[in-house]
This record gives C-alpha cells, structure tokens and sequence, in this order.
C-alpha cells in the first residue's frame, strides 16, 4: 500500500504511547504539530531540581552502520534510539524525549517501516523515552535513521568527560567486545550464505553476543548510581571502542591512563568464539565499540565500596587501571608468562601504548 508522508507518519507511531504517560514525561505538545513542547520541570524522572537538560544526537545510515544481513528492521530502530540514550547515560542522566528523523528509500514498505518502529518503541518504553516528533523524508537509495534524545540531570553534577585526576581508579561497568564479535558472527553467517545468525541454529553462546550487536543495553541505572555515589570524577560510554573512548578522557582531563590487560572483563562467550574464529579477542575489546557500557575514573579509596553498590544491583564493575599524571595517552600493562619450558615460571609485565584507534567516519 502506499501512503503519504503524513499517513505514514500516523501508520508508524499512532497507539504507540499514552498521552497521560507521555505527561508524566513532561510533554505538553507531542507529534502533530509543527513543534513538541516539553517541560522538563513537570517530568516525573526522579532528578532533583534544580536541573538541567541534556541534548544528544545520533545517525544510522544504511551500509555504514548496518545492512539486512546484520540487523533486522526492528534492531535499526531499537539500536538508533539505544545509542542515544547511552549518550545520556554517560552524562549520569535520565532519558526523557525522543525526535526521530527518517529518510526512507523505495525498498522500505509501509510495513518495514513499522517494524522499524515496532523496535524503537520497544527500547522507549524500556527506558521511559515519549518519542514526540520528528521528520520524514525520501532517500534515493539507503535508510538513514537520526534520532535526537533529550534528557535531564541535577544542575552542577552532569558527569563529564574532563574530571579524571592522577590516582583515579579507571573502572567499566561490563564486559567489552561482545558487540564486535556478533557483529563478526553475522558477517561470517552472510558469508556461509546465512541471513541472520540467531536463526540458523548458532548456539547459545553466540547468539548472546548477535544480541549485544543487535540490542544493545545502554547503561542508565549504572550512570545514575555513579552520579548518586558522587565519587566518580570522568565518565564516557564505550561507543566507539575502549581505547578510543579512554583517549577522550585523557585528552579531555590532560592525564595519562593505565589500564591493565589482566583486568579487563571479558566474556566467556566472547573469548571462546574468538579462539573459534582465530581473532585475537583484545582486538574486539580495545577497538570494537558498539558496547555501550560506561568507562569511567573515581576516587580510588571509593572503588571498593561502588563496586559492593553496583553488586547489590546487579550491575557488574570492573577497576580495569589507574590514571596517572603526565602527557595525554592510554598504555595497556601486559601480563607476560616467561620460561615454561624450563619448568620455572616468571613473570614480567611491559606496558605498551595504545593508539589513538576505534571507528571512525573519516579515516
């Protein structure tokens, strides 16, 4: 069936949320006008007043991001609006309004473009977003999603980027490269001519880490109880890989960051495909992205003690390093086993820095 581009608008989002829980968001004007009106004083969010509000941005475009053998249309819309709230997550905020711009090719049916809808819904009513507007236009070829997310967070406290101090213990609150292992997963499966791994009878294991690809969780209970603890001085989400995002940190607070290879998480699903599949999984780890768990630095003597918070919610955290006064960079202190086949065992550790690398659009 063909529809305009107001029949389609009211096609993908008609139903979808209450009006009476959209206020409770502090939308006054949600989709239908020629603007949405917002109060985020009135949002029942749980941030004390006074606040302030957050603005993050995020696009997908088709070929770039993803294909049809890596994310079904209902993952574009799920993961477009996941990786913005990660955004408001690493601010220690709460996620609140959502704009959603589409740019839509021939090959996107009315009813593909509903099931991308069906996903983003589907990630805003799991974490509170009143989706409010938007815009639709036509793409010659390729999809392209953006999806802007407002947020909220007391007034002073937002959680940057530039706070790291020497001593700081570096921390992440998940395991990282699971995302770049789904992601080499589905591409190994469209190589053996399969079009979606989860559905092809892969085991169990890899289908966690397809799903880490595909649904990401942004970390927005992790972010508020860092905010809470106010003991953590930096925060960032892991995006475009742990080593990118520690570079941004670093430069962002002009210290140097250890981390160390023997403590950063790791999956067992993850480990035990990357021995399946020849990689190296540190390559996954460092470079990957895609994972959206925070990394963040906090006053050392408090680690311990957030770690035990984290533990009684059921959020995992990791001390992975320490940040260090000096020029701005990122080492990786390696673990090495020397003179096994002797019989004696020695151990010693080099520190190697790591490069400026992750993904990037321009390079």
């Amino acid at each position: 069936m063909a529809l305009d581009e107001f029949e389609s608008i009211h096609h993908w989002t008609s139903g979808r949320q209450e009006g009476e829980w959209q206020r409770q968001r502090g939308v006054v004007v949600g989709i239908g006008d020629d603007a949405a009106v917002v109060d985020p004083a009135a949002a029942a969010d749980g941030v004390a007043a006074p606040k302030r509000l957050l603005l993050a941005v995020d696009t997908m475009v088709e070929t770039v991001h993803f294909n049809q053998s890596t994310m079904r249309d209902e993952d574009v819309g799920y993961k477009a609006l996941a990786a913005n709230i990660s955004d408001i997550a690493a601010m220690g905020g709460v996620p609140l309004h959502a704009l959603v711009s589409v740019s839509v090719p021939p090959a996107y049916t009315p009813e593909r473009m509903r099931r991308l809808y069906d996903g983003l819904y589907e990630c805003a009513e799991r974490y509170g977003v009143a989706v409010v507007g938007g815009d639709t236009t036509s793409s010659p070829e390729h999809l392209v999603v953006a999806v802007t997310v407002t947020g909220t967070v007391e007034a002073g406290r937002e959680l940057r980027r530039s706070g790291a101090m020497p001593g700081d213990a570096v921390f992440v609150t998940g395991a990282v490269g699971m995302s770049a292992a789904g992601l080499h997963a589905l591409l190994a499966e469209e190589a053996r001519g399969a079009a979606d791994a989860s559905a092809t009878g892969a085991d169990q294991a890899i289908g966690a880490l397809v799903k880490a690809h595909q649904r990401p969780s942004p970390s927005v209970r992790a972010g508020r109880l860092l905010l809470a603890r106010g003991s953590c001085h930096s925060l960032n989400d892991v995006s475009d890989g742990l080593a990118s995002e520690a570079w941004e940190i670093a430069e962002a607070s002009s210290v140097r960051l250890v981390l160390r290879e023997k403590l950063l998480p790791r999956s067992g699903s993850m480990a035990a495909y990357a021995s399946s599949a020849g990689v190296d999984p540190l390559e996954w780890m460092l470079y990957g992205g895609e994972d959206y768990v925070l990394l963040g630095t906090m006053a050392s003597s408090d680690a311990e003690t957030m770690q035990l918070v984290f533990q009684q919610e059921g959020i995992p955290f990791f001390v992975i390093g320490e940040a260090e006064a000096g020029q701005p960079g990122v080492e990786l202190i390696r673990f090495n086993q020397v003179g096994k086949e002797s019989g004696l065992q020695s151990h010693n550790e080099k520190r190697v820095n790591l490069k400026k690398r992750g993904y990037n659009h321009f390079l």
